[in-house]
């Protein structure tokens, strides 16, 4: 009687090990099948020496961290990984900004961090544009690069004629070598870009701010719900735990991180 007893909890011993190790498996399979990107768009994100790097990426890599996975972050341009994100299944693409009409496309997780949507141009030169025009300058030529939530906003708020570029970097360029006046971009980001194109931060001035726009992971809508709640999941331990924390002060200690975790653009997960 006592030999079974003493086989019957080894082998629910032996069960409980497998479930766990079945568990934590399943988990590490679910984050691995995911093709993650992200774009050159420093501090939150960018490639240093085939690396990729960056506030947003920290964070990514962290939540990784709790999932078991070892997938690379591939930075690549913006238009690939926001077409890949929209087309194909098992995509995760970050930083997205988040809009109404985007929230249909994708399933959105986050926010991650948040900042403005402004209006910039070169140093002293707002001044001058708001002598010829007042305060309505929605005639000028904006530069945005392309496929970007930024030209989307400009184009909402009535400013039509928005010449785009490939990169962030290449429109910034275009500013300061006087192609257009107005540059449309996240506050977050233009000191980064700036410095990156050999540029000090104070040769452009802030003119207006369009909107405040919080910036969120995205996944593809073929995305499997278990693959999505585990990266929720996660989430929400690493902002509880205090390593998000950490990371948004690290870089970007004048901001306040944001604490809430959503999730938007989908209504079958528990």
């Amino acid at each position: 009687m006592t030999t079974t007893l003493i086989s019957l909890h080894r082998l629910r011993t032996l069960q409980l090990c497998w479930l766990a190790i079945t568990l934590c498996l399943s988990a590490s399979i679910h984050a691995q099948t995911l093709d993650i990107y992200t774009e050159d768009w420093p501090p939150v994100s960018y490639a240093n020496a085939g690396k990729a790097e960056g506030m947003a990426v920290e964070v990514v890599q962290a939540l990784q961290a709790r999932l078991g996975s070892s997938q690379p972050i591939q930075v690549v341009p913006w238009a690939r990984g926001y077409k890949a994100v929209l087309e194909e299944p098992n995509v995760m693409l970050f930083t997205m900004g988040r809009s109404e009409e985007r929230e249909k496309l994708v399933v959105m997780l986050g926010p991650i961090a948040i900042s403005n949507t402004a209006l910039f141009t070169r140093k002293g030169n707002a001044v001058v544009l708001r002598r010829l025009l007042g305060n309505d300058l929605r005639k000028y030529t904006v530069g945005a690069y392309r496929s970007s939530i930024f030209a989307d906003t400009a184009r909402k708020k009535g400013y039509l004629n928005i010449d785009q570029a490939a990169t962030p970097h290449v429109i910034a360029n275009m500013l300061l070598a006087k192609r257009f006046d107005l540059w449309v971009e996240g506050s977050l980001v233009v000191p980064s870009i700036l410095k990156e194109i050999g540029h000090a931060p104070d040769e452009v001035e802030q003119v207006l701010v369009l909107d405040s726009l919080e910036l969120y992971l995205a996944f593809s809508k073929k995305t499997p719900s278990s693959i999505i709640k585990a990266w929720e999941d996660a989430l929400r331990w690493l902002k509880k735990e205090g390593t998000y924390a950490k990371i948004h002060q690290k870089w970007l200690p004048n901001d306040t991180p944001p604490m809430d975790v959503i999730r938007l653009g989908t209504s079958d997960l528990p």
